[in-house]
């Protein structure tokens, strides 16, 4: 497990940012949330997605694929409109197959929300941000819904 370097949108200092770990990642300098990408293959998966304090959005993809790379700019730019509600992790299929399987990817890319290991939204195939916004923010209200209900 690394870190990746991201460059805050507000100040634009870099920092560095685990693959793992509590809290929600800020600026080191301003302070404001920082969005969390981060890559997860077979042995770091659970440590990386389903112990994250914050729910994930897992993108399930392979190199080889046109539409995965046409959807990774959309998941990357609403991890940076939702930076301090969510991490994106980006799984390659072929370099993490006991993942694939776990999960029963047919098609790449396949994206997950998960929250402490439970899949709350699953949608295969590449589409539009307004579309996958909606998506996205249509798993995160319906869990916390569930979460507020006694």
């Amino acid at each position: 497990m690394g870190s990746e370097k991201v460059k805050c949108p507000n100040c634009g200092k870099t920092n560095n940012i685990p693959a793992a770990g509590e809290g929600k990642p800020r600026c080191g300098n301003c302070h404001e949330p920082l969005p969390w990408i981060a890559a997860a293959g077979d042995g770091d998966f659970a440590e990386i997605v389903e112990k994250s304090s914050v729910p994930v959005l897992v993108d399930l993809w392979a190199t080889w694929c046109g539409p995965c790379r046409m959807v990774s700019p959309a998941l990357e730019q609403l991890a940076r409109e939702h930076a301090g509600q969510i991490k994106l992790v980006k799984v390659d299929v072929d370099a993490a197959p006991r993942t694939a399987e776990r999960f029963t990817v047919r098609a790449v890319p396949t994206l997950l929300v998960m929250d402490r290991g439970e899949v709350l939204a699953r949608q295969s195939g590449a589409a539009p941000v307004p579309q996958l916004r909606t998506w996205l923010d249509q798993a995160l209200s319906e869990n916390a819904g569930e979460e507020a209900k006694p």
